[in-house]
């Protein structure tokens, strides 16, 4: 809804929403402004009208006789199939191309090729929440009305466990305990699911569950990367963005502390210590480079992740040349890297391995007022030994207590921030994206196509975060709304959600999302908000149950006739193990952790590293907290499509392969946590067939059936008939337990 009027789904299809992108997806690339094959141009719809040397490609109001929609039915006599060498349109793109054809294909009369008007480009404009769908909750209302259009009824209510073992691993990460699930089961209150809502999202592990979330966005790491990949200290910042999503800090701030928090002194230090999210770049300690090559490789770094995290676009190509899709020119991309380009050295040194650059030094076992006393009555004692004459007794005695002084130091951690030149570089237009070739010289600018916050120039990272969370800029409240909905249905509105431009996909619920968009804004940016907003939905809390009349009239969901069942993610399957097994440490924060890994992992680095597996309850910390090499991301980790943290990753996979089943099998921490599972089961009172419902209920968060405890309750037989003990056979319980497709899948 670019103009802010909810169009009926019966409607012909927006031009600027869905055709123009359609277009410029399949079309465009022979059929743009440079050198058109057979002279036409499809980058606008006059284009289309007017038609190269076969004659007009669109004949409004004639689709059958339209050229355009000839050739990719491939029903023309002399013209193949297109779009040429790649797959053909799909039945419900050529649907949309004939009912705008058959419309009159509408289009703006002063439509240009470029795609400045593009629907992500438009400010969103709060829709009408649409009427007589039966719906009281603003989401399905906009949800029901698409899905009345599909002729498709929405599903029921999930089952109450079911429900409440899934809100709480969306909001906590971690399954609910079977005490706790039975006292939201007893609860009688007719609002005990929002009363539950409440609660989890006041719990401290609602942080560290979306925390994870960001950091892959922030390409987080606890190493520097390359063939050296040397140690870095920067888990203050991941324990930041913990408390900063407790306490719902408002995203706009959010924002403006990560971009420019070392500008902003009077923020305080969480502001500093989140400018670390820049600083999260690989740093090459590798002998012979050039340090400079190097430092430029960092600031396009910070360009591409600044644009894939904050406004959905890849500006990748616009480093060399101007967009080809998206109107973003070679001079915006540099406009931008202004904005980087006059920070501080990452530490690039080959003769300084531990070199990381500008830091902050924070207190560890102490509170922040203690080293401020220390650090005031240091420079007291420094200024007092100035103003005494060298090798007087009085100088002497001073240097003494200034000495004892620095030994009582409170113990400090070093975290990597952001800090700016006093003097800044000049930035200029790389040629072709060369570095040694430089051109034009270009100030701080944000791209010309989105409507700045100032009428003066920008001029520092300050200037580009509040350009990030300004009313007039058209993405960051759209990418980031269906960041969030992508969690929780597994597909964005926008399912190409790392590209909002052109060639991205089309929402495929327009005025939800700028409702969403404008929903989220309005509420002072908290994130807490939307996430009450979605899973109090009747759309959120829909059985996840296969549905046979949904298999051919929307077999991708798309339309949210039911719920998605979700693999977890790769923490909450090692999480879910430690709390299932009772070996959970819940503590927050800190530095990171070694939990056990196979061995000799570190031999395939150009520097060798032990991995020392941590001992007592550190050895048990949630996977958040895991350390994070870059170059031998810890396996259990890989395996289930945790990001390599090389670079900004906004959406992970979920692939299904062998290795998952054989690591939850035989991986070393699994195996540690179905000991202690086997344990806890063997020490449950009651008989072997309580044990078995008991364990299935931990692992599974339901009830297991007569056939499943028999097959159990026969597996303990066999094992107790070859095994040495009984602690041995419940161990094999366990790590069946552990490894069925139910213990690591959200329904």
């Amino acid at each position: 809804m670019v103009a802010g009027a909810a169009a009926a789904f019966a409607a012909a299809p927006d031009y600027l929403r869905e055709i123009k992108p359609l277009l410029a997806r399949q079309c465009v690339l022979c059929h743009g402004a440079t050198a058109p094959k057979s002279d036409l141009r499809l980058d606008t719809a006059g284009g289309a009208r007017a038609g190269g040397k076969h004659g007009p490609a669109v004949l409004p109001g004639k689709p059958d006789e339209s050229l355009l929609l000839q050739v990719i039915q491939g029903s023309h006599r002399e013209l193949g199939r297109m779009p040429y060498k790649r797959p053909p349109l799909d039945s419900s793109q050529i649907q949309q191309l004939r009912e705008w054809i058959a419309d009159g294909a509408p289009a703006p009369a002063d439509e240009s090729p470029s795609s400045d008007r593009h629907w992500s480009f438009v400010a969103p404009v709060e829709p009408p929440i649409p009427l007589h769908t039966g719906a009281a909750h603003p989401i399905d209302a906009f949800i029901r009305q698409r899905l009345k259009a599909e002729k498709l009824r929405p599903s029921p209510e999930a089952d109450p466990a079911v429900l409440f073992r899934r809100l709480c691993l969306d909001l906590t990460g971690l399954p609910p305990g079977p005490e706790e699930l039975a006292g939201y089961l007893a609860e009688a209150d007719s609002e005990r699911y929002t009363h539950a809502v409440d609660r989890l999202l006041a719990s401290p592990h609602h942080g560290e569950r979306w925390a994870r979330w960001w950091l892959d966005a922030a390409r987080y790491a606890d190493s520097n990367g390359y063939s050296v990949d040397g140690l870095r200290s920067v888990w203050p910042y991941r324990d930041w963005v913990v408390r900063a999503f407790n306490g719902d800090l408002p995203f706009d701030t959010f924002t403006r502390w990560q971009i420019a928090g070392d500008l902003l002194p009077d923020e305080g230090t969480d502001a500093l210590i989140a400018s670390g999210f820049h600083r999260h770049t690989q740093i090459n300690h590798e002998g012979g480079i050039d340090p400079e090559q190097f430092r430029l490789e960092c600031v396009v770094d910070r360009v591409s992740t600044t644009a894939t995290v904050w406004l959905g676009v890849s500006l990748g190509c616009a480093q060399c040349h101007d967009h080809k899709f998206d109107p973003f020119s070679q001079r915006d991309y540099y406009g931008l890297f202004a904005f980087f380009n006059s920070t501080e050295n990452d530490g690039h040194a080959a003769s300084d391995y531990s070199a990381t650059g500008p830091g902050l030094d924070l207190p560890t076992a102490v509170e922040t007022s203690a080293l401020q006393r220390w650090e005031g009555e240091r420079h007291r004692l420094e200024q007092a030994v100035s103003g005494v004459p060298a090798g007087s007794p009085e100088a002497t005695e001073r240097q003494k207590e200034l000495a004892a002084w620095k030994r009582k130091r409170p113990t400090t951690t070093r975290t990597m921030v952001m800090r700016e030149l006093a003097q800044p570089r000049e930035t200029v237009v790389f040629i072709k994206g060369d570095f040694t070739r430089p051109g034009a010289r270009v100030n701080p600018a944000t791209p010309a196509s989105i409507p700045p916050v100032t009428e003066r120039p920008p001029r520092d990272r300050r200037d580009l975060a509040d350009w990030l969370v300004a009313r007039g800029n058209p993405l960051t409240a759209r990418v980031l709304v269906n960041r969030v909905w992508q969690v929780y249905f597994g597909r964005g509105l926008v399912e190409t959600e790392n590209d909002f431009g052109t060639m991205g996909s089309e929402p495929s619920h327009p005025e939800l999302l700028d409702w969403l968009a404008c929903e989220f804004r309005g509420s002072g940016w908290s994130l807490k908000h939307l996430h009450r907003l979605i899973v109090t939905s009747a759309t959120y809390r829909q059985a996840s149950l296969h549905r046979p009349d949904l298999a051919e009239s929307d077999p991708r969901n798309q339309w949210l006739a039911r719920q998605n069942r979700l693999r977890f993610e790769a923490e909450q399957i090692r999480d879910a193990a430690l709390l299932t097994s009772g070996s959970l440490d819940r503590r927050l924060g800190g530095p990171p952790v070694f939990p056990p890994q196979p061995g000799g992992l570190g031999a395939f680095t150009q520097t060798k590293r032990d991995w020392i597996a941590s001992t007592g309850g550190d050895r048990f910390r949630r996977a958040v907290y895991t350390h994070l090499q870059r170059s031998t991301l810890h396996p259990a980790l890989s395996v289930f499509d945790a990001p390599d943290t090389f670079t900004t990753c906004t959406r992970r996979q979920r692939s299904n392969t062998p290795l998952q089943a054989l690591t939850l099998l035989n991986d070393a921490a699994f195996h540690e946590l179905a000991l202690a599972f086997g344990k806890r089961l063997a020490a449950l009172p009651g008989s072997d067939t309580k044990r078995i419902e008991m364990g299935f209920q931990l692992a599974t968060g339901r009830p297991s059936d007569s056939s499943e405890t028999l097959a159990l309750a026969r597996l303990l037989a066999a094992e107790r008939a070859t095994s040495p003990g009984d602690d041995t056979a419940w161990t094999a319980i366990a790590r069946v337990l552990l490894n069925l497709d139910e213990s690591i899948t959200r329904e």
